[in-house]
């Protein structure tokens, strides 16, 4: 109607009328899709099979990327007490700095497995 508002008092009057700013939340289809448990009994049956003969039986896994540099990160290292690895304010990706793509293979029959962490392109 061409009436000039804030967005302050926008977010107020949401408020006030019970809105209060949310995160989506994965429910459309139910709890769990019904074919999961079945997919994977037939991949711990699958691998057994291939465990009991002696065969490799490998799981291949990516992670989302990540970026690079001095950003805040989930998780705690220790450090002497009050002193903290200090990390930008912001984590705004450096333009100067790539993106760290994780992905990794692992043997389960040899217990033994890699991981690669690209940073040109999502090789995963």
């Amino acid at each position: 109607m061409g009436h000039q508002i804030s967005e302050r008092t926008v977010n107020h009057l949401l408020h006030e009328m019970g809105y209060s700013l949310q995160g989506n939340q994965k429910t459309l289809e139910g709890n769990q899709n019904p074919d999961r448990d079945q997919q994977f009994r037939h991949i711990e049956a699958k691998s057994r099979k291939f465990l009991k003969k002696n065969q490799s039986v490998i799981s291949v896994d990516t992670k989302k990327k990540e970026l690079v540099g001095q950003h805040k990160n989930r998780g705690n290292e220790w450090h002497p007490k009050g002193n903290p690895e200090l990390v930008n304010m912001h984590d705004c990706p450096d333009p100067k700095l790539p993106k760290a793509n994780p992905y990794g293979v692992y043997d389960i029959n040899t217990n033994t497995g890699w991981v690669s962490v690209g940073t040109d392109h999502d090789t995963a």
